[in-house]
């Protein structure tokens, strides 16, 4: 019985020791895994921020459009006058009369 008892405790001890072993074990690969998580959270919260910075750009840029997409009949008019300021101003210093390129102006206009 004695014999018996004392390889139930080698047993035991040898029994603890492994569990002792594995625990550890376990404590480090959660340990580990808590990193990991750590580090795909921070990884995580970098992607968002760089996405909402994504949508304030796209939204700028949309706002951007929109005023050019407005604004672009009142443009093309004063790029049509600049011209014909500029057309105006050349045939003046080429020796032409003004009042013959108003009238054509104004001819122009009623048609």
């Amino acid at each position: 019985a004695q014999e018996d008892y004392e390889k139930l405790m080698e047993d035991s001890a040898a029994k603890r020791a492994a569990d002792a072993k594995s625990i550890s074990a376990r404590e480090g690969t959660i340990a580990e895994r808590e990193q990991d998580l750590q580090s795909a959270k921070d990884a995580s919260m970098g992607k968002m921020k760089e996405f909402q910075e994504n949508q304030e750009y796209m939204a700028d840029v949309h706002k951007s459009c929109d005023f050019l997409l407005e604004n672009f009949g009142k443009r093309k008019e004063a790029r049509a006058q600049e011209v014909e300021g500029l057309k105006k101003a050349k045939a003046i210093l080429a020796g032409a009369d003004v009042s013959l390129l108003e009238t054509s102006s104004f001819m122009h206009r009623r048609q």
